[in-house]
């Protein structure tokens, strides 16, 4: 199933999706993942702008930030396909700031998200999983509670028959061939190429005619 040039795709979560968007303009895709989505399916199109793309992302913005706003910059907009990327700030407001985001709360919270969503629209829904390209020692660490979120995600957008875009692996792979800081200068952000092999990944699961296999 590809995306069609009627269809509304709301893209929530964190700053990797916020991006620097322009919050005073509803329309600002910001300058990563989401935009980059957006140009593709754009230059794609042979009639039109192509599919409408809202970004809702807010950077600082854990689950539950997410479940506080959901109504109004999800549900309100009657999206055809909801593409949610959380958890990372979940995982490092305890190590900078000692804020815990219980797992099982947590993942119970994303999940009513979901099956939330599933009730009230007939939405694809897609789930993006957290990612950390570790540049420091201090980072390292952190896996022991950012591996059993993404397990969390995993579960929480497979009982909800959600797509999943393993930006985790995907990242990891990458950094392979590359300096971590070339990907995630610090190690949590992307770089210009980071959010394009995000975007990519995105394109390969969720609309595969979109993406460009040069790439």
């Amino acid at each position: 199933m590809h995306i069609k040039n009627d269809d509304t795709l709301v893209f929530i979560g964190d700053s990797i999706t916020d991006a620097g968007r322009d919050r005073a303009d509803s329309a600002s895709l910001g300058g990563g993942y989401v935009h980059e989505i957006a140009q593709t399916l754009r230059d794609r199109a042979e009639d039109g702008p192509g599919p409408r793309v809202i970004n809702r992302g807010i950077n600082g913005n854990r689950v539950y930030d997410l479940e506080s706003r959901w109504t109004t910059d999800v549900i309100d907009h009657r999206p055809t396909v909801v593409t949610v990327k959380i958890g990372i700030n979940d995982t490092w407001r305890r190590y900078d700031r000692g804020l815990p985001s219980p797992l099982d709360v947590f993942e119970e919270c994303l999940d009513r998200l979901l099956a939330g969503t599933a009730r009230e629209l007939s939405a694809r829904l897609v789930v993006i999983t957290p990612f950390l390209l570790p540049v420091g020692p201090d980072q390292e660490s952190w896996f022991e509670d950012l591996s059993p979120r993404t397990d969390a995600v995993l579960r929480a957008a497979v009982n909800n028959g959600a797509q999943v875009v393993r930006a985790d692996l995907v990242m990891i792979r990458a950094a392979q061939d590359r300096e971590p800081a070339e990907l995630a200068p610090d190690g949590v952000h992307p770089s210009r190429l980071g959010h394009r092999l995000i975007a990519d990944a995105w394109l390969a699961a969720v609309d595969s005619a979109a993406a460009d296999p040069r790439r």
